[in-house]
This record gives structure tokens, C-alpha cells and sequence, in this order.
């Protein structure tokens, strides 16, 4: 799986997804730590490390951590200690990870540091919202920088560690779907040593964020980001390419790519502008861009997805320089999901006024022989899930019962064959939530409620909420499906796995957590499943039932 990820000759180039060209080029910069808490479309990132990590190949440290706030807080420490260190996790990964990594920007790292943030435009494998990352440049005054190939990929990591290195500042390299799953052809470079050595060495002055001196931190990234700004204007991952008018394109990411390959396909020449600094924006480049422009009457599109956060910096740079500028962006109908090539065809024929001339290519032979059958998501034949389904529903009424779900293979519960599924939201929410259900509705309505928890996701935050219910006396049965391994984003292990030396057991911290009403059940015993619900939901504290039994796949 990792041979060509390994491959050490210069110059070679090899076909990679982007996500292997992200551990690419943490290689080749030399990265010695890595945590990360899987999360598609990020997953293969972490999968390679772990398998590399688990035959010798890398030298380094590679953990997965129970969730993103802890990969990140390890993460944290490793930089505290010198080492060269990766943190890499999905767009809600991130919401979890925020209370370590806003304080980490003040601070600033000590050992190179690189944060791998993949966002999902078009929910392909996101439940909660299609989130856009970008936004977090204002709120946490960090560098950010957007590949839109796997050749920027590798290259793009590399620049984060050498950014990270000499400005003492985690950089985040955000990716999208259609780049971390993109392939293509790569250029290797050289590997660098990445044995695992660190040293922690006490500074007060550096590492810890209490006032009055978190204020003189504050402004001292204020001038960090300055800096940066000289550098990002003279970086050659922005880059203009000329046009024979006055209309210009200003994008980023993927939607690069598919400018370039629209103006081709339309024959149009227009000026365009790519910008692989997202944070800080080089402004003095977008300003020259705009000026190249020929003719007076200008007019420029910011093709981007989702939010429009870039045509608004623009619009915002465009009134300061006082000129005849016009900036457009993209419909509202194309806010929301993904851009693709038929929608920036759209996007661009209408902003230059396209009426034909060259005929566009017809890529219609690319499909027209591929036949998919449609059907909807569905659990695996033989998941042991099936056998709660089925107790369940022969143990209560479902019409008359409120469920509670969370992000698993377990959301499948909410499909219109099952119909076991009243909200969700992300990971320990469903008892979270569940509990403030039943704390709104005591003693007006005694309806019965069952929160759903997958084993990873219980030790991933589901620990807290279940100790906040017992704490404050509701009483939701929880039932947690232990089918030892994160099977949602490819199977991999979390602290009570199968395959995971000295495992924890769920039962325990359950006991620990307060929790008296606990049953242990193999699903396959359905009669003494089915009696357990019925007797749990009954009881006027918390219950638990811990179902065991392993995912079909492994």
C-alpha cells in the first residue's frame, strides 16, 4: 500500500492519491510525530502512518489518538518538545480540537508543526453540515494553505513545515475531498531522517496563556502574521497567468483546476489568478493581478465553494483601491455542495459571455458505458447491528419511543427501512442530547428514550455526557454497540479494539462513571436482549447496555 509512498529516488514520479502525497511530503520534510483520530475524507492519511508505524517503516511516533482535541493536545506537546510534528483530522475533527489549538497559535510551536484539516464540500461522508474551514482564518489568525493537486499536496506540507520552522507557528494545510481523493502523477524528493527524539526544555514565558502575558502573546502573533504577509506575496505557490481582457478569475483549491480546464475547453483567455495562500491573502498580489488587467472596465470572478469568504475579501480590496472594478461571485443556487466541471462551465460561460465558438468537448463517453445500480445506504449483510435493529423493534413500540443517534455505521438506523432515529448530531450527542430530552420532559411525559453510541465514538466523547447524566439523575437507556473497531472510516483501533495490547474495557468505565443499571450482552441472545431493554427502560436511572459483538468485516 506504501511501497511508492516509500520510494527513495529523486526525480521519480510516481501516481499518488492526495492523501498519500500529504505523508509524502511529511517524509520528505522529515516529520517525527504524528497523531491524528480518522475521519474521511482525511482517513488514508492516518491508515498508511499507522501501517508504516506498525511494520517498522517509519521511524517516528504515530498514534491514533481517542479524538482530535487529544491528537491535537499530543500534538502540542510534541512540538513543546522540538520534534517535527503532524496533526491531521477531518472539518469536525477541528470544532473538537479548537480549545487546544486557538491557545497553540498563541504560544506558537517550538518544533515545526502541521495541521491536515479536509473539508467535505457536498456532505459525501458528513452527516452534521457541509462546514467550511476557511472561516477559521479569521477567528484563529492562522496560516493557511489550499493544494488543489497531489503534487501541491506534498509540496504544500513541506512549505507548512518550513513556514511552521521559521515563523515558530502551526500552519494548517486545508484539503477538500476532490484533493485528498484526487490521483495523479508526483515528483519525489529526496526522504529525510525522521528518528523520534525529543526534549522538553521549561518556558513559562512560551507555554503557558495567562494574562497579562496571553495579551502580549496575542500581539505577537499579530506580528508573526505580518511577517507571514511579506512572505505569502513573494511565494510561488500564488500564481497569475495573463489574459487578453478585462475579465479576470481569482480561485483556489480544486476550483483552480477546473477554471483551467473550462477556459480551455470554451477557448476563452482570461486572465487568472490562483491562490495557494489562503491565510494570510497576499493582497499586493491580488492588487497587481487586478491591475494587469487590460482595459478600464474591469470585471472579476471569485470562483470558489461554498461561502463566499474570498469574494468577500476581494469586494472588500477592490473598494479600497478605488477603481473601476467589478467583482462578482458565483449563484447562491452554487453555495451549496461541491463545484464540478459542468457547474464552473456555467459559472465562467456566463461571467465572459460565452456564446460558443470552439466547440466544447464532449466527455460523455467518459460515463455513457458505466452502469450503477441505486440503492440506498445500507448496514453490511451479516453486520451484527441488524440484531439490535431487530431487538429493538420486538421489544418496544418504535412509534412511541425517542432515539437518539450519532455519526457510525450506526446512522443508518435513520434510514426508511429501520426508522430508529430522531436526531443527530456528532459524536456524544446522542446522550448529551438524550438527556436534556428527558430533563425537559419529566413529569409532563414519561416517554422512553434510547441513545445509540459506537464504541469508538464512546471513547471519543461519549464519556462525559454519560457521566453529566448520571450526575444530574435522568434516566435514557443507553445502549452501546461494541463491535471492537472504528468501522465507519476504514477499521481503525481505538482504546477497547480487538487488536489494541491491554485494551480498555467499556464495562468498567461505565461502573466508573456511576453507572448501576449495566448489562453485557451478546445480540445474538435475543430473548435475554429484548427482556433487558424492556426491564432498563423502566428504571428511573441511567442504564446501559453494552452489546459485543464483532464487526462482520474484520
Amino acid at each position: 500500500m506504501f511501497e511508492n509512498i516509500l520510494e527513495n529516488k529523486k526525480g521519480k514520479k510516481v501516481v499518488l492519491l492526495g492523501n498519500e502525497a500529504i505523508v509524502r511530503g511529511a517524509l520528505e520534510a522529515g516529520v517525527n510525530f504524528v497523531s491524528t483520530y480518522p475521519g474521511t475524507p482525511s482517513s488514508e492519511i492516518g491508515n498508511i502512518f499507522y501501517k508504516m508505524y506498525s511494520s517498522g517503516k517509519f521511524k517516528g511516533y504515530f498514534e491514533f489518538s481517542t479524538n482530535e482535541k487529544v491528537a491535537m493536545e499530543a500534538g502540542i506537546g510534541a512540538s513543546f518538545s522540538g520534534l517535527k510534528t503532524l496533526v491531521a483530522m477531518k472539518n469536525f475533527g477541528l470544532n473538537v480540537a479548537l480549545d487546544a489549538l486557538l491557545p497553540f497559535v498563541y504560544t506558537g510551536s517550538k518544533g515545526p508543526t502541521v495541521i491536515i484539516v479536509a473539508d467535505d464540500p457536498s456532505c459525501h461522508s458528513s452527516a452534521q453540515s457541509e462546514e467550511n474551514s476557511r472561516f477559521l482564518a479569521s477567528l484563529a489568525h492562522i496560516p493557511i494553505l489550499e493544494p488543489s493537486d497531489p503534487q501541491e499536496c506534498k509540496e504544500f506540507v513541506k512549505l507548512g513545515f518550513a513556514l511552521s520552522k521559521q515563523f515558530e507557528i502551526p500552519v494548517i494545510v486545508r484539503t477538500t475531498t476532490r484533493v485528498a481523493h484526487q490521483r495523479s502523477l508526483v515528483e519525489l524528493n529526496s526522504l529525510s531522517s525522521n528518528k523520534f527524539k525529543g526534549s522538553f526544555q521549561k518556558n513559562p514565558d512560551k507555554f503557558i496563556t495567562l494574562p497579562p502575558r496571553v495579551l502580549e502573546m496575542k500581539k505577537e502573533l499579530f506580528l508573526k502574521i505580518e511577517k507571514i504577509k511579506s512572505f505569502a506575496e513573494k511565494s510561488d505557490i500564488n500564481k497569475s497567468f495573463k489574459g487578453k481582457s478585462g475579465l479576470g478569475i481569482i480561485t483556489s483549491g480544486i476550483s483552480y483546476l477546473y477554471a483551467k480546464e473550462s477556459l480551455a475547453r470554451m477557448d476563452l483567455d482570461l486572465g487568472l489568478l490562483k491562490l495557494g495562500f489562503f491565510n494570510p491573502l497576499p493582497v499586493e498580489k491580488i492588487e497587481k493581478f487586478i491591475k494587469s488587467l487590460p482595459g478600464k472596465q474591469k470585471k472579476i470572478l471569485i470562483l470558489e465553494e461554498l461561502e463566499p469568504y474570498l469574494e468577500k475579501e476581494v469586494f472588500i480590496l477592490a473598494k479600497k483601491m478605488d477603481c473601476q472594478i467589478e467583482v462578482v461571485g458565483k449563484k447562491k443556487d452554487f453555495e451549496i455542495g461541491e463545484l464540478s466541471p459542468d457547474k464552473v462551465d456555467e459559472i465562467i460561460a456566463d461571467f465572459a459571455g460565452y456564446k460558443g465558438g470552439k466547440e466544447k468537448k464532449d466527455l460523455s463517453y467518459l460515463t455513457k458505458d458505466l452502469k450503477s445500480s441505486k440503492r440506498a445506504p445500507r448496514l453490511c449483510p451479516g453486520c451484527p447491528y441488524w440484531l439490535v435493529v431487530s431487538a429493538v423493534k420486538k421489544a418496544v413500540d418504535i412509534k412511541k419511543v425517542v432515539f437518539g443517534g450519532e455519526i457510525g455505521c450506526y446512522m443508518l438506523f435513520g434510514s426508511a427501512s429501520i426508522k430508529m432515529q430522531d436526531y443527530l448530531f456528532c459524536m456524544g450527542s446522542s446522550v448529551g442530547i438524550g438527556h436534556g430530552i428527558k430533563k425537559a420532559i419529566a413529569g409532563s411525559n414519561d416517554k422512553k428514550l434510547i441513545s445509540f453510541v459506537g464504541d469508538s465514538s464512546f471513547f471519543h466523547a461519549g464519556i462525559p455526557p454519560l457521566i453529566n447524566a448520571v450526575i444530574n439523575k435522568s434516566n435514557p437507556l443507553i445502549i452501546i454497540l461494541q463491535n471492537d473497531t472504528t468501522a465507519m472510516t476504514g477499521h481503525q483501533p481505538h482504546p477497547g479494539a480487538f487488536n489494541v495490547q491491554g485494551r480498555i474495557k467499556i464495562e468498567d468505565v461505565v461502573r466508573g462513571c456511576g453507572v448501576k443499571n449495566l448489562k453485557v450482552i451478546d445480540p445474538v441472545n435475543q430473548k435475554e436482549f429484548i427482556e433487558t431493554i424492556k426491564k432498563f427502560l423502566k428504571n428511573s436511572e441511567v442504564s446501559v447496555i453494552i452489546v459485543k459483538k464483532q464487526c462482520i468485516q474484520i
